[in-house]
């Protein structure tokens, strides 16, 4: 095209037109047959490389113990690599943040735990539960109170009576602040009206800071506990939990002892929000069997743990009941931020 000296448009090149009329049809069928290409390029999931799960405290914890175990039993039922990496730190919150920035595909899950909401009401976390999609849950925890084997106090009532005639003389150490094992401790000595000075660890240090003396109880799941109670190094004085635990059978409940605290930990798998319904049922099934497998539920008595699966929805329901449950309870005891 071109203009005349009085800025009128001549049509003199009719084969750029036909050039670029051609251009403009067949741009966007390129790009839906480079769409088609990609999308039949892409493997059928999980085919495209291992699954990544994402353990929010360290080596040796109850939650890397038990998340290993739950590796192995989906290796198998997907037929594909399930590594378990841990991402500690700030509660959980470090782990957090590395899977809700993951692409919503299926290969990068979270073990997630009653952590999302302690992490997020205790203001270490930006978001909320909302940022991932429930998976399943796998199994629950029995939260303990432990001393050392030659400690004088044989029972829970024996401790809260000293803590009371020596206020903050006791010292009792938990796995970080805003941890569920932090929030179980302030419930517990709150409902006694006992004072006591809480320690902080890193949870890889919780266990072995009990052993060596640095502390004269903690607050723990049991799964870090099974090798120091096996050695006889621990002993357990009460669970933080509704009824008594058969894996825990001679352990007493708090309630039982006269202190009305039960926060029962759990443990399952989230994903990116977003992640595909399909993906979410072929992880949801593969959990299922898994946890359903002898040898799954063997480990978990040999550990202190029990199985507890729960499909994805019942799973979303649960953690939004309890989100809602422990913001009032660190609200109570002033943890909340």
């Amino acid at each position: 095209m071109k203009c005349n000296k009085w800025g009128q448009i001549n049509i003199s090149e009719p084969a750029n037109l036909i050039s670029i009329s051609r251009n403009v049809v067949l741009t966007p069928f390129i790009f839906v047959l480079f769409a088609l290409t990609a999308w039949a390029q892409e493997p059928p999931y999980p085919q495209r490389g291992p699954i990544e799960i994402t353990v929010l405290f360290p080596a040796g914890s109850s939650a890397d113990v038990t998340a290993r175990l739950l590796a192995d039993g989906m290796a198998k039922e997907l037929a594909q690599r399930v590594l378990v990496v841990n991402r500690p730190g700030a509660g959980g919150a470090i782990g957090y943040k590395h899977v809700a920035s993951q692409k919503a595909d299926g290969y990068a899950l979270v073990w997630n735990s009653n952590s999302i909401s302690t992490t997020y009401h205790s203001g270490q976390l930006a978001f909320d539960y909302h940022a991932f999609d429930a998976v399943a849950r796998v199994l629950v925890e029995s939260p303990v109170v432990a001393v050392r084997a030659d400690s004088r106090w044989q029972n829970l009532g024996e401790l809260i009576a000293d803590a009371k005639a020596r206020p903050k003389a006791v010292s009792v150490g938990h796995s970080g602040i805003g941890s569920h094992t932090h929030l179980c401790l302030m419930a517990l000595f709150q409902a006694a009206a006992a004072e006591v000075t809480e320690v902080p660890f890193a949870a890889a240090q919780v266990v072995p800071s009990l052993v060596g003396g640095h502390v004269d109880a903690l607050v723990q799941l049991p799964a870090a506990l099974a090798g120091p109670v096996k050695q006889g190094q621990v002993r357990l004085l009460a669970a933080l939990i509704p009824s008594r635990d058969a894996a825990l059978a001679e352990v007493p409940t708090a309630r039982e002892q006269g202190i009305d605290v039960a926060l029962e930990a759990w443990r399952g798998i989230a994903v990116p929000r977003g992640t595909p319904a399909p993906v979410i049922g072929q992880l949801e099934s593969a959990i299922r069997a898994s946890v359903a497998a002898a040898e799954f539920r063997q480990a978990s008595e040999r550990l202190g743990v029990r199985p507890a699966y729960l499909p994805a929805a019942q799973f979303a329901e649960l953690i939004a009941r309890e989100d809602a449950a422990i913001a009032r309870l660190m609200q109570g005891v002033g943890l909340k931020k």
